[in-house]
């Protein structure tokens, strides 16, 4: 997305996705069905028009989904899909990873050469419904750094796909099953989770897009960030978001805070500790 630009004609793709379908696990993985799937999901994902606002070119986002399957009977997969995406850093060449995810309840039908096509209005199948949501989620959390919970539309979007999907038998839409792809989109649009938006917003707009030009700010910013964290789990102990946020992110602010500027490093670390203990050994290896 674009650094401060409202757009409002309908052109360009919004994705710069790779996706990989991996099927080593199994003893018919050389099928040629699985290189199809893969092209299909390629072009299902990067040739869609997801939204009604222009992305030029180099303002895509950028991403990859790896696809494994574990199982394969006739024309029913069942496996797990990765998502990862990132965003650039204003006024330098450096990708920033926004969402780091793996979904492990992941199955659906497919028969080699059916077209892949979204219809916001039905279910069509627990594939196009599965990345069709995932497609919305990263548009929401990219939307969500450049511009104060700008992603509310399209975790509606996902949200949406849950409600249909709730319908069916496929596993990972339930309401009752822990961490769920309804969980995840539930917590983004709630208030009670709220910082986690604002820190999404606050960490990439005004601390990761400063530091080129302020290091030394953008970096107070960034470690500021935490203490919103460190609220939300005050209400809420072991919330699903501060995962998602840290699965993406724990490198990458070991590195911030391990070079440059000064920040207290000591209050930082016992918050991020707070906040995100299994990865202590990752703050333990901040330097300074």
């Amino acid at each position: 997305m674009c650094f401060g630009c409202v757009a409002l004609s309908v052109c360009g793709q919004e994705l710069n996705f790779n996706i990989t379908v991996n099927s080593d696990q199994l003893s018919q993985g050389d099928l040629p069905i699985f290189n199809t799937l893969e092209r299909s999901l390629n072009d299902f994902v990067n040739k869609n028009k997801w939204t009604n606002r222009v992305y030029k070119e180099n303002e895509r986002i950028n991403g990859q989904m790896f696809i494994t399957i574990t199982e394969y009977e006739s024309n029913r997969f069942k496996g797990n899909i990765q998502i990862q995406s990132s965003r650039p850093v204003y006024n330098t060449s450096y990708e920033t990873p926004v969402f780091n995810y793996k979904d492990n309840q992941f199955n659906f039908q497919y028969i080699e050469f059916q077209p892949l096509v979204y219809n916001e209005n039905v279910f069509e199948s627990n594939l196009i419904a599965v990345v069709s949501y995932y497609v919305y989620i990263v548009l929401g959390l990219d939307a969500d750094t450049f511009s104060l919970e700008g992603g509310t539309d399209f975790f509606r979007k996902a949200q949406g796909i849950v409600t249909q999907a709730q319908g069916t038998n496929f596993a990972g839409w339930s309401q009752s099953t822990d961490r769920s792809r309804f969980e995840l989109v539930d917590n983004l649009l709630s208030n009670t989770y709220r910082e986690y938006r604002v820190a999404m917003y606050n960490y990439h707009r005004k601390g990761m897009d400063i530091m080129a030009d302020n290091n030394s700010t953008g970096k107070q910013v960034v470690a500021g960030t935490m203490k919103l964290f460190e609220t939300m789990i005050n209400r809420r102990p072991n919330a699903f978001l501060i995962s998602t946020f840290f699965d993406a992110k724990s490198d990458e602010i070991q590195n911030i805070f391990s070079d440059g500027p000064k920040v207290d490093i000591v209050k930082l670390k016992e918050t991020l500790t707070k906040i995100a203990p299994l990865y202590s050994s990752t703050w333990n290896d901040i330097k300074y």
